[in-house]
């Protein structure tokens, strides 16, 4: 598994839109990634609502958020419709970025695992064994601190 202080996988996804994502295009920003299993079971869909609800805390400090499963495009998107996702729902279908961030498991499923990358790209903080609702809360702590009122694009670890 990836560990903190590494740099983050850079990957290419698409979105529930259909959109091509880079990781690499958020650089500079401070960005949450959080793995889900499957999308519509009832962790996952506890997780991405909360997400969803405190969405607005992670905008105002300029954080990016995706959700990533192995999903495809098709079933992201319904899952973001259904919920009202105002984030980047990302399909690895194939499981090549839960693999490289090493929370693929043997099911084809991605762990519950959340990670929060710094500007530079290194992931600083790894959230993982609680429960699917605490995950953007303990996000939301550990960022709060750091950014208080200013932008992710202005913060840094320093």
């Amino acid at each position: 598994m990836v560990s903190e202080g590494d740099d983050a996988p850079n990957f290419q996804l698409r979105d529930h839109e259909g959109n091509l994502v880079k990781l690499s295009d958020y650089r500079g920003k401070w960005v949450v990634l959080y793995f889900f299993p499957k999308a519509f079971t009832p962790g996952c869909t506890l997780e991405t609502k909360e997400f969803s609800r405190l969405w607005n805390n992670f905008e105002e400090l300029g954080v990016i958020v995706f959700g990533i499963s192995t999903d495809n495009v098709e079933t992201q998107r319904r899952f973001a419709d259904k919920y009202g996702v105002r984030f980047k729902l990302l399909s690895d279908e194939d499981g090549s970025v839960a693999k490289a961030y090493g929370v693929l498991r043997p099911t084809g499923t991605a762990e519950r695992v959340t990670f929060i990358i710094n500007p530079e790209g290194k992931v600083v903080a790894i959230i993982r064994n609680i429960k699917a609702n605490e995950h953007p809360v303990k996000a939301l702590e550990y960022l709060k601190p750091l950014l208080g009122g200013t932008k992710a694009e202005e913060g840094s670890m320093n």
